[in-house]
């Protein structure tokens, strides 16, 4: 037995990526990971259900506007997550221990320093990134007020978004998941306690999600400082070499999670054109109703971004072990449980639109009713939606970032700003609500062709 393997036997969970059956291996991984996306979904529910019936509609409106800003910082979490734990995961199933711990200590380095320095600069210039966002003088105040209290410490929500791939890598979902669990029952309280009883406004809603952010980001911090885990902090050196060596690893990490933070990024690219297609055609209320599309797509996001990274380190470490048998059976029972999940979240969302709606908004708002027409329509693509982030995960995966780039950027920018600004021009109002389906269908027409002609998903 490989002495890597030996020691994996030992790790919190009992995870052996090499030898444990494929479909136990995935449910160890997907349950706590599942889970603890439902605890980041609940963390994301509670800001729009607070803000929209603790301050109202146009609030809601603010915080869809600065929602971009959110999904780019998550977006380079996941990038480094991503790319340093495809790395790690390589060098682990090659026994190279030392070279997977400081993969793992460059990209949180770097990382925590590229954004906070990038978001100290648009905080300087708040007002002005707001206007460009998309908001209306109406919304401006709001939206800013929420900046300032929320960007500074979005470096904290990377942290968080990059670190559990790496507790998942040294074989502890159960701890990955209570990384998500705690800061979402602590945002929920202060939630209540900062928008309800203080009555702080936006102020408040930003400052109890930015504490979760960092009491979640603080625990990645503590268990990656434990020597005794597999995958540990290191130091790294400072010498010109040893700079050139962390730029390469880093540009690599970033070539091959540059997908993941574009999946993330094409989120924001649909709140930014949608925000301008809605609050053209129906104003402050069309924005409103789209908030709460916004508030929704994510967490399906979450929960098909969860099975992918489930099978990532599956994925990743059998690539890297040369078992192709084990990297096409993972695959393919993650395809099968996100189409599962697409399913049924198509038909919950069609039967209950009404009490979705009702969560964030009171029926007396007018962005009530656009939202409880738009949802289903806005529902239909969740199935394809399944398809498209599993496959772009299962490219990652297995370092074939070239088919993984071209799948989300077709995805998430050329047909998604094609179909928000052409359908509705055939179909007005609805045609918005179809706009980001019909991207989806396109991209899943893409990775069908790629597969016939190529067979790239399962084929070496």
């Amino acid at each position: 037995m490989h002495p890597l393997n030996k020691k994996v036997k030992f790790m919190k969970d009992s995870i052996d990526f090499g030898s444990m059956e494929i479909p136990k291996l995935f449910r160890k991984l997907l349950i706590p990971t599942v889970l603890g996306m439902v605890f980041s979904a609940v963390f994301v529910i509670t800001d729009g259900i607070f803000v929209g019936q603790g301050i109202g509609s146009d609030a809601l409106a603010a915080v869809n506007i600065t929602a971009p800003l959110f999904l780019i910082s998550t977006g380079i979490g996941l990038m480094f997550g991503v790319g340093a734990s495809v790395v790690a995961s390589i060098h682990l199933s090659q026994g190279k221990l030392k070279a997977a711990r400081i993969n793992v200590t460059q990209a949180v380095v770097v990382s925590s320093l590229f954004l906070a320095v990038l978001w100290g600069v648009v905080c300087l210039f708040a007002p002005q990134v707001a206007v460009w966002l998309g908001s209306s003088e109406r919304l401006l105040p709001l939206a800013v007020e929420y900046m300032y209290w929320f960007l500074p410490f979005l470096v904290f929500s990377a942290l968080l978004s990059s670190g559990m791939f790496f507790v998942r890598l040294d074989g502890s979902p159960n701890y990955a998941m209570l990384c998500n669990a705690i800061p979402a029952v602590v945002n929920i309280l202060l939630d209540y306690v900062f928008i309800f009883i203080f009555k702080w406004g936006m102020m408040g809603a930003a400052l109890a999600t930015s504490l979760g952010y960092i009491l979640g980001a603080g625990m990645i911090v503590v268990y990656l400082s434990r020597r005794k885990n597999v995958i540990h902090f290191c130091r790294v050196k400072l010498s010109k070499k040893s700079m050139r060596l962390t730029w390469r690893n880093v540009r690599y990490m970033c070539h091959l999670g540059a997908s993941t933070f574009l999946c993330e990024a094409a989120i924001a690219c649909m709140m930014f054109a949608g925000n301008y297609v809605f609050i053209h055609y129906l104003g402050e209320d069309g924005v409103a109703a789209f908030s709460i599309a916004c508030y929704f797509f994510p967490i399906i996001f979450m929960v098909y971004n969860a099975i992918g990274q489930s099978a990532q380190p599956i994925l990743s470490y059998n690539f890297g072990a040369g078992d192709a048998m084990r990297v096409r059976s993972a695959f393919r029972l993650a395809l099968g449980t996100a189409v599962t999940c697409g399913l049924v979240f198509f038909a919950l969302t069609a039967l209950f639109n009404h009490q979705i709606v009702a969560m964030f908004i009171d029926r007396s708002y007018p962005a009530y009713d656009i939202a409880v027409a738009g949802l289903p329509l806005f529902a239909s693509g969740f199935i394809f939606f399944a398809v498209n982030i599993v496959s772009i995960g299962y490219f990652q995966s297995v370092e074939r970032a070239r088919p993984a780039m071209m799948i989300t950027v077709l995805r998430g920018f050329v047909f998604m700003v094609l179909c928000l600004f052409g359908l509705p021009l055939l179909l007005k109002v609805p045609g918005i609500w179809l706009a980001v389906p019909l991207a989806e269908i396109l991209t899943f027409l893409v990775i069908m062709a790629i597969y016939y002609r190529k067979h790239q998903w399962v084929r070496r």
